[in-house]
């Protein structure tokens, strides 16, 4: 190999008993289930948030329209429902857009580290041939 691509070795791994080479070097495995699992319930939180919003912005439209019903079904009634309604729209329609948001920054997060995590385990794997190759 050329000085220009060779790798940095990490001789800390090893046990002394391949001389400087890094055989088989194994990374801890288990800290990637319990991520699984706690993205899977801040997934599952996060709707049930969702569906509160929105059930609870249904309860105050249907509440604003029965009082409008019950007390004056005129022009100035339908009026003051669009007024009450309106915002009552925007701020579900801002909620959903906001956790829409953090949920893309949140999976393009995990994508990052996913392939943070296969270009270290290509660098683990070029390592172990080198020192494979070396051996022969």
């Amino acid at each position: 190999m050329s000085d220009t691509t060779t790798r940095p070795v990490d001789h800390t791994g090893g046990d002394g008993a391949y001389g400087d080479t890094v055989v088989f070097q194994t990374e801890p495995e288990s800290a990637e289930a319990p991520t699984d699992s706690t993205a899977k319930r801040g997934s599952w939180s996060r709707d049930l948030r969702f569906m509160l919003v929105v059930l609870v912005a249904i309860a105050a439209l249907f509440l604003a329209f029965a009082l409008v019903v019950a007390f004056s079904p005129d022009a100035s009634g339908i009026a003051a429902l669009a007024i009450v309604a309106a915002p009552i729209a925007t701020m579900v329609a801002a909620y959903y857009g906001i956790s829409l948001a953090l949920r893309q920054v949140a999976e393009a997060r995990r994508s990052a580290d996913a392939a943070d995590a296969r270009a270290r385990a290509a660098e683990t794997s070029a390592r172990e041939s080198d020192a494979w190759a070396a051996q022969m």
